[in-house]
């Protein structure tokens, strides 16, 4: 199949933390809002506001930067439990129009490839147009969404009618829709490669395209055939269906002050691991590695696994591997900055229930521990339940 063949939506929620938290808290819905750790000395921002945004602020910045560019804005501390229920509650109104899905964690931003679904669904616009419609009926959030032949051009095209709107790219049109256009909306292109194009003077995406491959090899050298076919709208890439699509998870944690308090560190770690462990049962997944990675204050960094032969989705058995990729990885007495726990190796959840039970006392009574606390989260939020060694100050248990 020709790749101008095929129809791929992209549905975008713009600020998608900001508006999440004005569906919760409606008077900001006019009202510049900052996300970011407002309690951390280095803290950036983690999403803002359009009006945040035409201020100068942008992701990235470090906090206090963003408040003196934005003196009125609202600042909130990010809540990623509630963006991660949001994301999975958007995906469940296009989950059945394609298994061909591809999405961030939690960004607000999803693929859908609808090639040949039009005798099931109608046309792909009524399609587009009916998912913005359902999302906005029973989300409350006003998606932005782009129909084309690719994820590039629709991606571009959703950058274009940002914050609120639809685009529609037809087949053959890849080009001229993509001429006038600023080089800065080109997904992919590097920071580097855009001050080579400023100091060529070129400014427009056509101005790009009218390059040859030889003309582009100079500058550019490999990267010369894939900036042409970009500039061209030319983008064979497959939408990815989210099974597939990764092959690890990492959660992050940034300490507000530097530490290196052992209870302070496991606790944190002990956080991430339950964020991982909800994420592999809500994906029915289980994994067999967990990586952690140490970055010190002085900027030094390292990372450390710890493999298990059986796979597990356990909060309980999650936590041991990470604290012993932990003690692997903390060999130093300088204080630590930030943690990020790496979660691999998937497998599928098995459904098959065993002839013979293989499980100690304790590992049942771990089971039915955590799906009790699974029930207590699903309704009330990850905080609303915890173990001891995820507060610190807490011993734990040899």
């Amino acid at each position: 199949m020709d790749f101008r063949d095929r129809s791929i939506v992209h549905f975008n929620v713009a600020d998608f933390s900001v508006a999440v938290e004005r569906i919760i808290d409606p008077s900001l819905a006019t009202k510049a809002v900052i996300i970011g750790h407002t309690g951390a000395s280095r803290s950036v921002v983690y999403d803002m506001s359009d009006e945040a945004y035409r201020d100068g602020v942008y992701k990235g910045m470090p906090l206090r930067q963003a408040i003196r560019l934005c003196r009125k804005a609202t600042l909130l501390s990010p809540r990623f439990s509630v963006y991660q229920k949001a994301m999975l509650s958007l995906l469940k109104q296009v989950y059945s129009y394609t298994p061909l899905i591809e999405h961030g964690s939690e960004d607000g931003h999803i693929y859908l490839d609808i090639t040949g679904t039009h005798r099931l669904f109608g046309p792909p616009i009524d399609v587009g147009w009916r998912i913005q419609k359902d999302v906005r009926r029973n989300l409350q959030l006003r998606p932005i969404w782009t129909l084309a032949t690719s994820k590039m051009v629709a991606k571009v095209a959703s950058r274009v009618v940002k914050p609120v709107g639809e685009y529609i790219v037809s087949a053959g049109e890849e080009a001229e829709f993509l001429a006038p256009l600023p080089l800065s909306l080109l997904p992919g292109l590097a920071t580097s490669e855009q001050i080579v194009c400023e100091e060529f003077n070129l400014t427009q995406i056509g101005q790009l395209a009218a390059l040859t491959h030889e003309q582009l090899r100079i500058p550019f050298g490999k990267r010369a055939n894939l900036l042409h076919d970009m500039a061209h709208g030319i983008d064979t890439s497959r939408v990815i269906a989210s099974r597939n699509q990764k092959k690890n998870i990492s959660f992050d944690h940034l300490f507000i002050n530097d530490t290196n308090d052992k209870k302070e560190v496991h606790s944190a770690v002990a956080l991430l691991t339950a964020q991982a462990g909800k994420y592999l049962r809500e994906s029915k997944l289980t994994a067999r590695r967990i990586g952690i990675n140490l970055v010190y204050s002085d900027g030094g960094k390292t990372t450390r696994q710890a493999t298990r032969k059986q796979p597990a989705d356990s909060d309980f058995i999650l936590t041991e591997l990470a604290m012993l990729a932990l003690s692997r990885c903390w060999t130093r007495r300088t204080r630590l900055r930030s943690c990020t726990l790496i979660c691999d190796l998937f497998q599928p959840a098995s459904r098959q229930l065993t002839l013979f039970s293989l499980q100690t006392s304790l590992e049942k009574k771990n089971q039915s521990i955590q799906l009790a606390m699974d029930a207590i989260r699903k309704k009330h939020g990850l905080a609303a339940v915890a173990t001891g060694l995820q507060y610190p100050g807490t011993k734990r248990a040899a």
